[in-house]
């Protein structure tokens, strides 16, 4: 069980939040939380370097010279990884660097990642993220309330606040169907909507 503060939209106290999720400093797994972002970043990787191996350089169809009699190793191929202008031998080819992460390591994850916002105090719950669509005006709430660098999570894909927050070079902002725990990671604290937050939290139960 744990107990977590909400503001408001003012980002004055307003209630309580209580959770059937263990969010104690004992349920922070931190191998987890390196695997799951490790995964995700090498999720990221293109995958597309490729060099070509003797069988993909032009040329080289006849035999370099005779077999025997030259004093010389044996060459069937000029374009053999041997010779100046040949291929490349056990080069880099297209491939994916996707790493499966278990559903079960991820929610882990997000229980590690939340549950250390919490007890560092860097998690902010608030009933909304009111937003004009302005930058400065977000920028200014949240830097007058000491709150970056920042991801801010919104409970729908289409808040203001997400357009907001694109210009501050210390925040980022996402719906909570892209949370990351990358991203939450990266930055210091985690500004969430409320409902957004029980959406997560539902995963773990």
């Amino acid at each position: 069980m744990a107990e977590i503060n909400v503001l408001n939209k003012k980002f004055e106290s307003s209630g309580k939040l209580n959770t059937e999720v263990d969010l104690s400093a004992d349920v922070i797994n931190v191998p987890v939380v390196h695997q799951v972002v490790k995964a995700l970043l090498a999720s990221r990787r293109q995958g597309n370097a490729c060099t070509k191996t003797k069988g993909f350089v032009s040329g080289g169809g006849m035999k370099p010279y005779k077999q025997k009699g030259t004093g010389r190793a044996r060459q069937g191929s000029s374009r053999s990884p041997l010779f100046v202008g040949g291929g490349t031998a056990f080069g880099p080819q297209p491939r994916s660097y996707e790493q499966k992460v278990n559903k079960k390591v991820a929610n882990l994850a997000i229980q590690s990642v939340i549950a250390d916002k919490l007890q560092a105090g860097k998690l902010t719950v608030v009933e909304t993220v009111e937003s004009t669509g302005k930058t400065k005006d977000i920028f200014k709430t949240l830097n007058s309330k000491s709150l970056l660098p920042a991801l801010v999570v919104t409970a729908s894909d289409d808040s203001a606040a997400l357009k907001a927050v694109r210009n501050i070079k210390n925040a980022k902002a996402t719906p909570v169907s892209g949370f990351s725990v990358y991203e939450a990671v990266k930055f210091e604290n985690l500004v969430i909507e409320k409902e957004a937050l029980e959406k997560l939290l539902q995963r773990l139960v």
